[in-house]
């Protein structure tokens, strides 16, 4: 027998934005729930969706607002924003209240499926947290606090680890500078500092610097590690 399809909560006004949804990830195996407003989004979250797709622009409930909703009754499954392509101190706000990704309209079906996935495996990684992180020739033993590319140990200062480390945690999950910066500093909000111990952790990991294939930045949000093999 083959396995339950992964169910996915799409919530949307728009019904072209819905159908192209519903088309798109049917085709890949996925199950469809649609909701067209906050109030349906929230009585199918009885369903019990493996993940939800949120499009912030609702008629009847803020999306921000719904998305603080949703954590309150749920904590752990995946949340991928629809945007406009402007709305930049949105997508940190959604990513604040605990987005795991966003996507900006209008968006490419492929890329949507590659960040769908990338949020099911953190949210497996999370649920099943593996001791050594493996994403192309980066590994991050988590345990004996060992880093190599390829077969090179990388030796980093204990701050540059601990941004590796938080980095690693949520691999796939785009991270604020404000998340960031509490995570790693109690009382620093200058983003300026984030950005040179992110500038010097990518110069000992990183091929090529300037062109980044783990630690990627998400301009004027934050930063992403690339998600687990």
């Amino acid at each position: 027998m083959n396995a339950s399809p992964i169910k996915v909560l799409v919530i949307d006004d728009e019904p072209p934005i819905r159908k192209l949804l519903r088309m798109g990830l049917s085709t890949q195996g996925y199950e469809i729930l649609e909701a067209s407003n906050g109030k349906v989004a929230l009585e199918l979250l009885a369903e019990n969706p493996a993940l939800i797709i949120l499009d912030l622009g609702l008629p009847d409930i803020q999306g921000h607002e719904l998305l603080r909703m949703i954590r309150g009754r749920n904590d752990a499954v995946p949340i991928v924003v629809l945007s406009s392509r402007g709305d930049e101190a949105g997508k940190v706000q959604a990513l604040d209240l605990g987005a795991d990704d966003y996507l900006t309209k209008p968006f490419g079906m492929d890329e949507l499926l590659a960040r769908l996935r990338a949020a099911l495996r953190h949210q497996l990684q999370v649920h099943g947290e593996r001791p050594v992180f493996r994403s192309g020739d980066l590994s991050v033993d988590l345990v004996r606090r060992i880093v190599k590319v390829g077969d090179k140990d990388i030796k980093l200062s204990p701050k540059e680890y601990e941004l590796l480390r938080v980095l690693v945690q949520h691999a796939g999950k785009v991270l604020t500078h404000r998340f960031l910066l509490n995570e790693l500093w109690d009382e620093l909000t200058d983003a300026q500092y984030l950005r040179v111990y992110v500038r010097q952790l990518r110069q000992k990991i990183e091929a090529d610097p300037e062109r980044p294939q783990f630690v990627l930045t998400e301009t004027g949000i934050g930063y992403r590690l690339r998600a687990a093999d």
